[in-house]
């Protein structure tokens, strides 16, 4: 199953096309109805020609709710850019092709909205190419660089089919969904039915659940059952990945639960306030907002707004390696949050200024658990975070493994960020010498569900080194005593 997540400017027609395109609206609060404007995430669902559903989720695009729309975009397969006919490019499409851009979503289609509002004009025709080539322009350099550009008209239905096709040519394209059986639900809305109790929703990413499994719902560590799972308002029994996924709960209240938080299975993930990442500063990031504002690189210990699924919380960025970060260039930094969240390695991330609000940029999770701070400017450091990003699977097992002492082999895959790969590389690590089992020995454990611990070769020879030593000091200091007691 896959989710659409729209983009664009406010008043361009985003939710009208919805609409026109599912029959469902998506603005379900009074307050959207009355003022015309989307001010929170929608939901509705298109049958493709192929036969396949589609989740879509419709985000506000006023300046004002970005943070908002930054909650729905994050398990998005692919993004439908609105951009209205009558005003082409404007500030809010450029800051949601940016943040599209930062969050690596590169499948995707050009919605060019209100093309009847210009029917009346003389040379109607050439005023629409006229404004897609300007939106391809924006593009160029972009995820969408080559997205198709489709005329439509919400109202007069004009378009509608070939965005339709467009859309399914454009998923067909993008990276099909893996289970990799660890399930997460970050969840974006939470509320409550009466007679059924705790429903939360959101977008199902890694694996899958089930009706009746018990789950683990962080940061808190409240424990749950599921109760029940639907999906475009069809119950279901079991859940995959990339599903738009409503699920009951039994056993947690509403006010327990809050948007960010992440449903998975107990005993996997920990929460985090301290993490790794590879980090880009946006070029024009103070442009986007400001035309006169001057460039300024990303100083060391900023404190910033940071969103990562459908969670935000301030954080401080401790700026690796260099002084500071200038506008347009890739930087490493280590970020400490004000409040712990759910992270993987290789999960996306947005980060924002406050006052006055700005997207100043993004980029992807290192090392979600990095245990300690980093000194700035050692160089260790900085090689250490290039084996994360950028090393060959062995290598980022090992570097795992040194990092952390001894781990049960299932906690690789959420360390180390592999999955299928994780087998074939500890293997390698085995073989060579490089890495040992504790305790007795499997053959190969399996990262996935084994429990066995491991170690880094080199950890392993320190720790044994040590221990040798204290022996021989001991034996000095009292040569007659047969050995070490247990309390020494």
């Amino acid at each position: 199953m896959r989710v659409v997540g729209t983009a664009g400017h406010v008043d361009h027609g985003k939710s009208t096309l919805v609409r026109a395109l599912t029959g469902i609206d998506p603005d379900r609060l009074r307050e959207e109805k009355e003022r015309e404007m989307t001010i929170d995430l929608g939901f509705a669902w298109l049958t493709l020609p192929s036969g396949e559903s589609v989740g879509i989720v419709d985000v506000p695009g006023h300046r004002d709710f970005i943070e908002n729309m930054l909650a729905g975009v994050g398990g998005i397969d692919a993004a439908l850019l609105v951009v209205a006919a009558d005003e082409g490019v404007m500030p809010q499409t450029r800051e949601h092709l940016a943040i599209l851009d930062l969050l690596g979503v590169d499948t995707g289609v050009v919605a060019l909205t209100k093309v009847d509002v210009l029917e009346d004009m003389p040379e109607s025709e050439e005023w629409i190419d006229l404004v897609a080539a300007d939106v391809a322009e924006t593009l160029e350099g972009t995820v969408l660089e080559d997205a198709p550009i489709v005329p439509v008209s919400a109202r007069a239905g004009r378009g509608l089919d070939e965005l339709v096709e467009a859309l399914q040519s454009a998923l067909g394209r993008a990276e099909p969904r893996r289970d990799q059986g660890r399930p997460r639900l970050p969840i974006d809305r939470v509320f409550t039915i009466s007679g059924f109790g705790t429903v939360v929703t959101g977008t199902l990413i890694d694996g899958h659940f089930e009706v009746g499994q018990e789950v683990e719902i962080l940061p808190q560590g409240l424990k749950a059952r599921v109760r029940g799972l639907q999906t475009h308002k069809k119950k279901i029994e079991r859940a995959t990945p990339g599903s738009r996924l409503a699920m009951n709960l039994s056993g947690v209240d509403k006010e327990d639960l809050k948007r960010g938080d992440v449903v998975t299975v107990p005993g996997w993930l920990r929460p985090t306030v301290l993490v790794d990442v590879q980090l880009h500063y946006l070029p024009d990031t103070l442009r986007l907002h400001s035309e006169q504002a001057s460039y300024r690189p990303l100083r060391h210990n900023t404190q910033v707004k940071f969103f990562a699924g459908a969670a935000e919380t301030l954080a401080r960025v401790r700026v690796l390696g260099q002084k500071s970060l200038p506008p347009g260039e890739p930087g490493w930094a280590q970020l400490r949050l004000q409040e712990p969240i759910v992270l993987l390695k290789g999960d996306r991330f947005i980060i924002r200024r406050p006052s006055p609000p700005a997207t100043l940029g993004g980029g992807v999770v290192v090392d979600p658990n990095p245990g300690r701070r980093h000194r700035r400017f050692r160089p260790q450091v900085i090689a250490r975070l290039e084996t994360l990003a950028r090393g060959s699977p062995a290598e980022i097992l090992l570097q795992t493994l040194e990092r952390r002492g001894p781990i049960a082999a299932r906690d690789l895959l959420s360390a180390s960020g592999l999955d299928e790969v994780a087998p074939d590389a500890l293997s390698q690590l085995l073989e060579t010498g490089q890495a040992v089992v504790l305790g007795p020995e499997e053959r190969i454990p399996n990262p996935a569900t084994s429990g066995q611990l491991l170690a880094a070769r080199s950890w392993w020879s320190e720790l044994t080194d040590r221990i040798s030593r204290q022996l021989a000091a001991y034996h000095r200091q009292f040569p007659l005593r047969a050995g070490m007691g247990r309390e020494a």
